[in-house]
């Protein structure tokens, strides 16, 4: 069935199910990640890998894995919009490998409970190859097929963040590049600079494998925005993995 809210009775079971899935990606499981603070123009230049995650979920999501990507709008305050259920939702359904297009995604909205975030998409961009978002090769390397690049900003655009999403021939050449570039610095890939903050605060580019997809988010933040950003940035790397990991592929009938 389209993706979309389940019926009232099933939403707890729904819920409870994300949650779960969301701590396993949260802590690294069925996911390979790392991060890396974002180098110039910002303070910080240092490259930090990954502690070993946990074996098992926790009752409550810890610290996450990685990702980058780049906005170049201006945000909005966060909107009031009633709940909706968790997702990284696509505007429309996809068939099962089907290319890449930035229009799949929209504005990101997380509910919860009482955890909700949400995010203004304010540029997107569909390329045919990996060229455009490859520095260094790393992903021709093991033989990208393509990807899109999006933009959102958040909490009045205190937060922004790039999100790139590449896709592989195999999930083990995904695993392959993700590993690579968890050794490297955020140089290693091309994010669109006029989405994310000139000087920041907080700033940091988590990425991981999910399947045959390779997801890289940026988050930069200024003071306003530093208190929330690391939660903001684990759970928006997570929730796009766990769409690449149990939805996008998924063939949807009506």
């Amino acid at each position: 069935m389209p993706y979309g809210s389940p019926p009232p009775g099933n939403r707890n079971a729904v819920l409870i199910g994300v949650i779960v899935a969301l701590s396993v990606l949260l802590v690294g499981g069925g996911a390979f990640g790392a991060y890396a603070y974002v180098n110039a123009p910002g303070p910080m230049t240092t490259v930090a890998q990954p502690s070993t995650p946990p074996s098992a979920p926790p009752s409550v999501p810890p610290s996450a894995p990685p990702s980058s990507a780049p906005p170049s709008a201006a945000p909005t305050d966060t909107p009031e919009a009633e709940p909706t259920e968790p997702s990284t939702t696509p505007a429309e359904s996809t068939e099962a490998r089907s290319p890449l297009t930035h229009t799949e995604f929209d504005d990101w909205k997380l509910d919860l409970g009482d955890l909700n975030y949400e995010a203004v998409k304010v540029g997107g961009w569909t390329y045919d190859s990996c060229d455009p978002v490859d520095a260094e090769g790393v992903l021709a390397d093991n033989g990208c097929e393509r990807g899109v690049q999006l933009a959102y900003s958040a909490y009045g655009g205190s937060i922004k963040a790039a999100q790139i999403i590449v896709s592989f021939p195999s999930g083990n050449a995904a695993k392959t590049a993700a590993s690579r570039l968890a050794k490297l610095t955020s140089d290693a890939l091309i994010y669109r600079r006029s989405a994310t903050h000139n000087t920041y605060t907080y700033g940091k580019v988590r990425s991981g494998a999910y399947k045959n997809y390779l997801v890289a988010t940026v988050v930069t933040a200024t003071k306003a925005g530093s208190s929330k950003a690391s939660k903001f940035h684990q759970y928006l790397q997570a929730d796009r993995g766990l769409f690449l990991l149990m939805r996008r592929d998924n063939v949807v009938t009506s």
